[in-house]
């Protein structure tokens, strides 16, 4: 029996990951407007159908 190999990341690799979303966020990088239009985008590329029958999935605040 093959096994196949799972890419996975550690509890290193999440505390680096949460870190630099930290220092971006600190530093400007990231903002609460770009959290809206990623998450906005991110809802329109799963939920295509959605925008098909008309619904709007813009996040507004």
């Amino acid at each position: 029996m093959r096994t196949r190999y799972r890419p996975h990341i550690g509890i290193v690799g999440l505390i680096y990951l949460v870190i630099g979303l930290f220092v971006a966020f600190d530093r400007d990088y990231i903002d609460a407007d770009l959290i809206r239009r990623v998450g906005s985008a991110l809802l329109a590329v799963f939920l295509w159908f959605l925008i098909l029958l008309g619904v709007d999935l813009h996040i507004r605040a």
